[in-house]
């Protein structure tokens, strides 16, 4: 089969590997620290943002997968220097470039967000995301690379540990049948993408050509508030109901002051104070990904916070 190579090794790139290694495939991970080699898949140690030693890494590969990010509070800082060492392996690998993007670009909007929307994000990090898959995409239409741009909302499930609202500070929480504090209102409707269904989209649009050279949603299920989400993972769990508070603005504003974090989150603080709905139809009507039934997400996700909560305990 033919080599893919992953850039970044977060909850995406990693779960993008497995998938690939599973189906076959020779898979090489780029990453600044690398690890140990795992079935089917090799870990370089590079700088990504280095665009030779990058050129070398992808050299004969069928697909780059841009799932790597530098930390929130530095994107403006690193991420154009990473999508131009991108798209210049792409370029010099005849590779096609999947990149993996989120709703950022778009900004404040009224009513469900479709990839046909203008990207007219006015915070540096919505412009940043927005300035990455512009590059691609002007160099798809001069012929020089072939690029696809897979875009999701806030991740969740197995894998999503510190990166997700949906996260670190929550499932643990509930599992124990303790009260949560999330992010903004808890009962206003928003899209969580599955993360395995990142992963499966990621895979088949780079091997549809009918789908290069434009942006594409994730499949994910009809937005939640919050609290939904929270009581299915405490109902999945048997430890429910359990109470959901907001974090408040007061608290909040001061744990930014020593957090870079959560300073950061402020310019995106309306993803959770208002509707922040995803519309996927578009994808559903062309490739064969679909949403996991919310049902299974809940169930797969509460089964492997246990696990990781079992292992921490056990010392495996």
């Amino acid at each position: 089969m033919s080599l893919h190579v992953v850039v970044g090794y977060g909850p995406a790139g990693a779960a993008t590997a497995r998938l690939l290694a599973e189906q076959g495939h020779s898979v090489r991970v780029v990453t600044r620290s690398g690890r140990a080699a795992e079935p089917g898949i090799e870990h370089v140690a590079l700088d990504a943002a280095d665009a030779g030693r990058l050129i070398e890494a992808a050299d004969g590969a069928a697909a780059i997968y841009g799932c790597g990010a530098p930390p929130l509070h530095r994107w403006t800082a690193e991420w154009p220097a990473l999508a131009s060492a991108v798209c210049a392996a792409a370029e010099a690998s005849g590779a096609v470039l999947v990149g993996l993007g989120n709703l950022y670009g778009y900004g404040p909007v009224d009513g469900p967000m479709t990839e046909d929307l203008p990207l007219a994000a006015a915070g540096p990090k919505g412009r940043v995301r927005a300035a990455v898959w512009e590059q691609a995409r002007t160099l798809h239409e001069e012929g020089r690379i072939r690029a696809v741009e897979v875009r999701a909302s806030d991740f969740f499930g197995p894998g999503v540990t510190d990166g997700g609202h949906l996260a670190s500070r929550v499932v643990p929480r509930l599992l124990n049948g303790k009260s949560v504090t999330v992010l903004g209102d808890p009962d206003t409707p928003h899209s969580w993408t599955y993360l395995p269904d990142v992963a499966r989209a990621l895979v088949e649009v780079a091997g549809e050509e009918r789908a290069w050279g434009r942006a594409w949603h994730v499949p994910t299920v009809p937005a939640l508030s919050s609290r939904e989400m929270v009581d299915g993972l405490a109902a999945e769990a048997k430890t429910g109901p359990v109470a959901v508070r907001r974090l408040s603005p007061a608290v909040l504003g001061l744990a930014s002051l020593f957090s870079p974090l959560l300073r950061e989150l402020r310019e995106v603080r309306y993803q959770f104070d208002r509707p922040f709905v995803m519309d996927s139809s578009a994808y559903e009507s062309a490739f064969t990904v679909r949403a996991t039934p919310l049902g299974e997400q809940f169930g797969a996700t509460v089964a492997w916070w246990r696990g990781r909560t079992s292992a921490a305990t056990t010392g495996a």
